[in-house]
């Protein structure tokens, strides 16, 4: 929250000054921030002739140099929130109204932080500055459009509500590891040496991996991982509802990528594109593979069908409790779909394109573990036949516990993967682990 008795009125005074530019079609991003930093400079120094006529002192170069860096990151950032995403170990920011806010860092540890505005309608206001200047296309935060979902320019993902809840609400994740790769994650203890080796091998021989788990169990960063074994000339085409994966902002490992987004409809009500849209459009862009950040809706018929017909090696996350429930997961979706697509259907196309699921869950302590990897091996009676081929229990060696099917193993091997210590570690492990 800011006490500097002057901020309040170059902030109101620059704003309305660079409302005008942009009503004046200024819409580029570094002409609003120039032009700011121009308006900034012309409010201060009406602010020093007021003060010399009044006989006061003038506000010294600190104060000024304070004040300008404040305006700006309530004009082009999230204000006082900025101090707090400045932490590195900061993992998530949770405001409930101005006064209340939760901070968690990595390793689990939560505290309570100081307020960020000195009343709910200030935090509207900056959350509304924010939905206007931050995002990709600019988009509203009002009584008519209470929810807010937004990408910040650090990766970060915002989300915000008002008027549905007593006082507004703004959540915000942090992608801590957005260039990580499986090397990363095993020195992390998400994966051990054996996974991490199995899950890039199942990436070179052009595996469908889907990546599950709950809300903010790491399923996004491990996702990148895998995508960051990819070649890197191959032509990725990502799909999600905001851009979180960021695979353009690395080009050494990424040099084909086209990221699509989806929109949500203007005052008017017209101009919304969907994921499944989306995922309809980038068949015709001729991917290497196709990325779907999240799984959520209709689009999982459009993907299904997609992998089985010569997609191979495409990805997407999904909210599951296990590796085994992401199959009714998708089912749901695809029932609920405009297709209303069977179930057994569902599972049929899923047995026809899914090779891998990967289940990752955070533990108390705020460590993310990959805790099962499950190969689908076809269909039967309506139902998707698998087998687990690797749990991770108690302890941090991961516990192989079925068989892969030959074929698998042999795309495996071929790009690398030595099974022989899986394999030789299975007999003693299945004959102590119950399936």
């Amino acid at each position: 929250m800011t006490a500097n008795p002057h901020y309040d009125r170059v902030l109101a005074m620059v704003a309305r000054e660079l409302d005008q530019a942009e009503a004046d079609q200024i819409d580029s991003r570094l002409e609003q921030k120039a032009l700011a930093g121009q308006f900034i400079l012309e409010a201060l120094d009406i602010l020093a002739a007021e003060r010399a006529r009044a006989f006061l002192p003038p506000i010294d170069s600190t104060e000024e140099s304070y004040i300008a860096d404040e305006v700006l990151a309530a004009l082009f950032g999230l204000g006082p929130i900025e101090r707090l995403l400045a932490d590195e170990s900061v993992e998530n920011v949770n405001v409930n109204g101005c006064d209340t806010v939760w901070v968690h860092h990595a390793g689990g540890v939560k505290r309570q932080a100081e307020a960020i505005a000195d009343s709910d309608d200030e935090l509207v206001a900056l959350i509304r500055r924010a939905a206007a200047r931050l995002g990709r296309n600019e988009r509203r935060f009002d009584i008519a459009n209470p929810f807010l979902d937004l990408q910040l320019p650090d990766g970060s993902r915002l989300n915000a509500v008002m008027a549905v809840s007593e006082r507004p609400a703004v959540s915000i994740r942090r992608h801590r590891h957005e260039r990580v790769t499986l090397n990363d994650l095993c020195d992390l203890g998400t994966i051990d040496a054996k996974l991490r080796d199995f899950l890039h091998a199942a990436v070179k021989a052009h595996m469908s991996i889907i990546v599950c788990g709950g809300t903010n169990a790491g399923k996004t960063t491990l996702l990148r991982a895998l995508l960051n074994a990819c070649d890197p000339d191959e032509r990725l085409i990502t799909i999600e509802d905001r851009l979180e994966l960021a695979l353009a902002s690395d080009p050494d490992r990424h040099r084909d990528v086209i990221e699509l987004e989806t929109r949500t409809a203007n005052i008017e009500g017209t101009g919304e594109i969907t994921m499944q849209q989306l995922v309809r459009n980038a068949l015709a862009m001729s991917p290497d593979r196709l990325i779907v950040g999240e799984v959520r809706g209709s689009e999982v018929v459009d993907m299904l069908a997609a992998l089985s017909t010569g997609n191979d090696g495409s990805m997407c996350t999904i909210h599951a409790n296990s590796s085994l429930a992401a199959f009714d997961k998708i089912a749901t979706y695809a029932l609920r779909s405009t297709e209303h697509m069977p179930v057994e259907a569902t599972h049929r196309m899923i047995a026809e394109s899914i090779n891998f699921v990967v289940h990752v869950s955070r533990e108390r302590g705020g460590l993310r573990r990959v805790r099962s990897i499950r190969e689908v091996t076809g269909s039967s009676a309506g139902q998707v036949t698998s087998i687990e081929v690797f749990t991770t229990l108690d302890s941090s060696l991961t516990h192989p516990r079925g068989t892969l099917q030959p074929l698998t193993l042999q795309r495996l091997t071929d790009v690398g993967f030595d099974p022989t210590v899986p394999d030789r570690e299975l007999k003693q492990e299945v004959r102590n682990c119950p399936l």
